[in-house]
């Protein structure tokens, strides 16, 4: 009888624990999914969290935009104030200073204008002295511009002999050329400059040195163009250089060759240049005071 008691009580206790196992199970299950759940919500937190934090960033900035536009807004109004409290006299000073601004981009312009135009003067002149001496060859004769100022440069070789200041049979074709040309131009006044090479010239009585021989050849291309061709001998300068403005090194035949010259220099004339400026100051003031 004992023995069966002993039996039963130990049924007993392991029904108990077998139920119990069970439970504990259950519970671990259901802690997991709540583990689960609770780490799910986390991220969303952090989530929310971030989102948040860069939502105020932004109010930030917006909020520091807005309150710019504000400052810039009231200095604006400030501004419009300034302006509508200008005195009478100030106002005066700044319509003077603007029709001073008016007046210097009208001298600007004049000038460009009348810069143009002598431009078109110098152009027409080149083209009408290369057009007339085109059939020269280069070494005899050259025609450019340098600084605005017309030169024609024509070799000694073919203006005359050695050390001599008697013009050639030649030369005076090409001489009368060039008067053509500017006798068409009877407003322009020219340079004769004679230039020689740095040998030094033999004395004797009717040449003294290479500056006498240098004037001496300019003055004779003068008086062909003024009694040859009939060129206004009012128009023209006659002027030595002797060798002090070489355009070449002196050491050899060739260079000397090129430094013998005879250059005719068309002479800017300001007065007019500066009448052009002062002829369309008048028109420009005068159209201003027609509107």
């Amino acid at each position: 009888m004992k023995k069966a008691m002993i039996i039963g009580a130990s049924m007993a206790v392991l029904l108990s624990s077998c139920v119990s196992q069970k439970k504990f199970s259950e519970l671990e299950a259901r802690n997991k999914k709540t583990e689960d759940l609770l780490n799910t919500a986390t991220v969303k937190l952090n989530s929310c969290l971030e989102e948040k934090a860069s939502s105020s960033s932004q109010l930030k900035v917006l909020q520091d935009q807005v309150s710019n536009l504000k400052n810039q807004n009231s200095a604006l109004l400030n501004n419009v104030g300034n302006l509508a409290t200008l005195s009478t006299k100030e106002a005066e000073n700044l319509e003077k200073s603007l029709e001073s601004i008016k007046e210097k981009d009208l001298q600007i312009k004049t000038m460009q204008d009348a810069l143009t135009k002598k431009d078109s003067v110098t152009l027409a002149l080149v083209t009408s002295l290369k057009g007339a001496l085109g059939n020269l060859a280069d070494e005899d004769i050259e025609v450019n511009v340098e600084k605005g100022v017309v030169y024609v440069s024509i070799s000694d070789k073919l203006l005359f002999k050695s050390g001599s200041y008697n013009v050639s049979t030649r030369a005076r074709e090409v001489l009368g050329k060039v008067a053509k040309v500017v006798n068409d131009k009877p407003d322009i006044e020219f340079l004769v400059e004679g230039h020689t090479d740095s040998k030094p010239y033999k004395s004797n009585k009717a040449i003294l040195d290479n500056w006498d021989l240098s004037v001496k050849r300019a003055t004779a291309v003068v008086r062909v163009l003024q009694k040859d061709f009939k060129v206004d001998p009012k128009r023209m300068t006659a002027a030595g250089r002797s060798y002090y403005v070489p355009v070449a090194d002196n050491g050899s035949e060739a260079n000397r060759a090129k430094n013998r010259r005879t250059r005719i220099v068309v002479l800017p004339k300001l007065d007019q240049f500066y009448n052009m400026i002062e002829d369309g100051m008048k028109k420009a003031s005068q159209g201003q005071g027609g509107n």
